[in-house]
């Protein structure tokens, strides 16, 4: 339809392709297409084999491989190892699309596809796994994600002006190697070639050594993080056997102009439109609108700062102004903005004062253990804004969903106060995270005394609106730091303030980040201190089930814990008890069912004697289909698929 005899630039993603700015290869694609390059897509491929890599024929330039918008692994697997139910980023929520490890084995399939053809890979998959990195699902130490899928660049962190850069230097006649160069790229030398070196090159302990050695791992883990300002973060190598990879600085923030260029491209804010059936994150996000990115919190268990930077980069009034007035003439809106935020809801425009010192510091959190003195904190311009999105024509409500930093939000009473007056509807979602202080402090998150604070100012507030609206507090089960102990005391802070999680959220090691080290070596690797982890799937039951404590499921494992941990004064009838001294009804069917499901079926008795090792092959070949496997025969659950 175009009339192109050939395509600059082939993207192979594990999403289904949906053109709104709030994911990357949509924002990625159209940028490429702004400055003048062919674009094909090719979403969720048959990657069995490299057929799907051929529909465009051989890219001109090259192909740009991500995984999609989470690592591959966090999309299929829960924090106990199993296997989803649904992927968010799929028609219908199908799970099945895209294999494990999607990034290494889309960009095998594309060197086979066609021999010589540059492939730069992307995305938060090929961020956090840039170098030697824990990987929670193998237990093991893995090499840098370079080595493994033969990529020729790994572009880290947000991709628009760097794929542009790319583009424009191939199709200028440069080769791949000229672009090593480049900020914001990491790449492998040949066993004979020499890495970079002198005093801005930053020599990580080999792939070897962190393999085998966890405090080696948690030294790598502390220079790695310690190298994350672009204004004086030096490059990183690090020796895999005879080849090193290296790690260029990250590239420079984006100007507003910039941020507001890549928001104002002419997206269709829709699905491809040869899905059939919703895609579950689109319906989450289409009528949503992003105002900023990056995150100085720099939570240990997050990956948002890894990934964003830490510096904020926020659009012009004008430009997020013209985007929702754009949605009020969207006959499919119905005058609801679902969001209005990013990463964090209230970092606006929030950047240090001193750019000089900016330059120079390698704090790891604006905001821990305390505010810095320096950051600019000034939630004036973001209530502009807010006033301003509510004021468009077809536009009835503008709701903030993305999180609130509420250390950040007790500085303005004016923010509070608009907040609860027009952009909570009825609950807003915040995230203490914990209560016991030593687990806070290696999250890098304030004192439990600060969410309370919040929660008062928001009462207030919330009643001089007239309103009625409740908080929705997130904590996070499993986190290193935290031992049974803390579990209890937070099961005692949630029986008393009356909050009962209907979900948990269970803490998930991510590749990179400083949360994930102390899960794999039990160190904290900024002071190197022994750090408490929960890691036998048991002991993380008792956890989860102690933040819910009033399920009668949990009824069991709570009394066991309390009785284990002697704080039995929380068993019994006083309304300040944690559980019954008498288990209910519900809890001992619940066990009964349990009981059930795990006894050996009684249908079938096999008189017949077994051979020697029978027994043991067949439970090899159970073992060899735990997982994820989902062309295999007999998955209840997992989709088969034929075709790309």
């Amino acid at each position: 339809m175009r009339g192109w005899d050939e395509i600059d630039v082939v993207f192979v993603t594990g999403d289904a392709y949906v053109d709104h700015p709030s994911l990357a290869t949509a924002i990625l694609g159209r940028m490429l297409e702004a400055n003048g390059f062919r674009i094909g897509i090719v979403a969720q491929p048959e990657w069995h084999s490299c057929e799907a890599w051929k529909t465009f024929r051989r890219p001109k330039l090259f192909f740009a491989v991500s995984a999609g918008n989470m690592d591959s692994m966090v999309n299929h697997y829960t924090a106990n190892k199993k296997v989803r139910n649904d992927d968010a980023y799929s028609p219908g929520g199908r799970i099945g699309m895209r294999p494990d490890r999607a990034t290494s084995a889309y960009c095998q399939r594309a060197r086979e596809a066609y021999k010589g053809v540059p492939i730069i890979a992307g995305g938060v998959e090929a961020s956090l796994r840039r170098l030697a990195h824990y990987d929670y699902w193998s237990d093991t130490v893995k090499r840098s994600i370079l080595l493994d899928s033969k990529a020729d660049l790994v572009v880290f962190g947000m991709g628009e002006s760097a794929i542009v850069e790319i583009a424009r230097r191939l199709s200028a006649g440069e080769t791949i190697r000229d672009l090593r160069n480049m900020r914001g790229v990491a790449y492998a030398t040949g066993a004979r070639e020499t890495p970079p070196s002198g005093n801005d090159v930053v020599v990580l302990p080999s792939y070897e050594q962190v393999k085998t050695d966890k405090s080696k791992f948690a030294e790598a883990t502390r220079r790695i993080h310690l190298e994350t300002n672009p204004y004086n973060a030096r490059t990183l190598v690090q020796w895999h056997d005879r080849q090193a990879v290296v790690c260029n600085p990250p590239r420079l923030p984006e100007s507003q102009q910039a941020m507001d260029f890549f928001y104002d491209l002419p997206y269709t804010r829709k699905p491809h439109p040869g899905y059939t059936k919703p895609i579950p994150a689109y319906e989450v996000i289409k009528h949503s609108v992003t105002i900023m990115r990056g995150c100085f919190g720099g939570c240990t268990f997050c990956s948002i700062t890894a990934h964003q930077g830490r510096i904020i980069q926020s659009r012009s009034k004008e430009s997020i102004v013209r985007e929702v007035a754009a949605l009020g003439r969207d006959k499919d809106l119905k005058g609801i903005i679902s969001d209005i935020g990013g990463p964090t809801a209230n970092m606006y425009e929030m950047r240090c004062t001193r750019r000089d010192i900016e330059a120079i510091c390698r704090r790891l959190s604006c905001l821990h253990p305390r505010i810095c003195p320096l950051l600019r904190t000034d939630h004036g311009p973001l209530v502009e804004v807010m006033k301003e999105a509510r004021r468009q024509k077809g536009v009835r409500k503008v709701f903030v969903a993305s999180g609130i930093r509420m250390d950040l939000a007790q500085l303005s009473r004016e923010y509070i106060e608009e907040l609860t007056a027009h952009h909570v509807g009825g609950h807003l979602k915040v995230a203490p995270e914990h209560t016991d202080r030593e687990t806070l402090r290696v999250m890098k998150k304030p004192d439990i005394e600060s969410f309370l604070q919040f929660a008062e100012q928001f009462r207030d507030a919330s009643e001089t609106a007239g309103k009625q609206q409740f908080l929705v507090p997130y904590f996070i089960s499993g986190h290193p730091g935290s031992d049974t102990n803390a579990m209890i005391d937070l099961a005692v802070f949630l029986r008393q303030t009356g909050y009962r999680p209907e979900q948990v959220q269970d803490f998930i090691p991510a590749p990179m980040d400083i949360a994930a080290c102390m899960y794999h070596t039990g160190l904290d690797p900024m002071t190197m201190k022994p750090v408490y982890v929960a890691k036998h799937l048991r002991e993380r039951k008792v956890h989860r089930a102690l933040m819910q404590f009033f399920k009668p499921e949990n009824y069991f494992l709570v009394r066991q814990a309390l009785t284990k941990a002697g704080r039995q004064d929380l068993i019994g009838e006083d309304p300040d008890c944690l559980i019954r001294s008498k288990p209910p009804e519900a809890a001992i069917e619940a066990r009964r069912r349990g009981a059930r499901s795990a006894a050996p079926s009684q249908g079938h008795v096999d008189s017949k004697p077994r051979p020697p090792g029978q027994g043991a092959r067949r439970r090899q070949r159970h073992r060899s289909t735990v997982g994820y496997r989902p062309r295999r025969r007999g998955a209840k659950g997992h989709n088969t698929r034929s075709g790309s």
